[in-house]
C-alpha cells in the first residue's frame, strides 16, 4: 500500500547553487526511481532556530510524494551520506 509522506531536508547556506541542485536532483532521482512526488516546495534560506553543526542559515526544501514505507531507509541513508545536508525529516500525511 503507498502512503503519503512529506519530506524535508536542510542544506548548508555555503554551498553553490549548482550543488544546492545536485543534492536536491540526487534526492528526486532516487524518489522518482521508487515513489511519485506529487509536489516539491524550495523555501530557500532561512535562519535556523538553533545553530546546527556551526550553521546559523540553510536551504530549506520539501518534496511530498507517495510510495511505500520500505522506501524511507534507504532515503534517510542518501541524507546521511550527503554532506551537504544538515538536517532532515520524513513524515506520513494522514490526508
Amino acid at each position: 500500500m503507498n502512503n503519503n509522506y512529506e519530506t524535508i531536508f536542510l542544506m548548508k547556506d555555503d554551498i553553490t547553487e549548482e550543488e544546492r541542485n545536485s543534492v536536491v536532483d540526487t534526492i528526486k532521482q532516487y524518489l522518482n526511481e521508487n515513489a511519485e512526488i506529487s509536489n516539491e516546495e524550495n523555501l530557500g534560506k532561512k535562519k535556523l532556530a538553533y545553530e546546527v553543526r556551526k550553521y546559523q542559515y540553510a536551504y530549506y526544501y520539501i518534496i511530498y510524494f507517495k510510495g511505500k514505507s520500505n522506501i524511507l531507509p534507504e532515503l534517510e541513508r542518501n541524507y546521511r551520506r550527503n554532506e551537504n545536508i544538515l538536517k532532515f525529516i520524513t513524515v506520513k500525511n494522514d490526508v
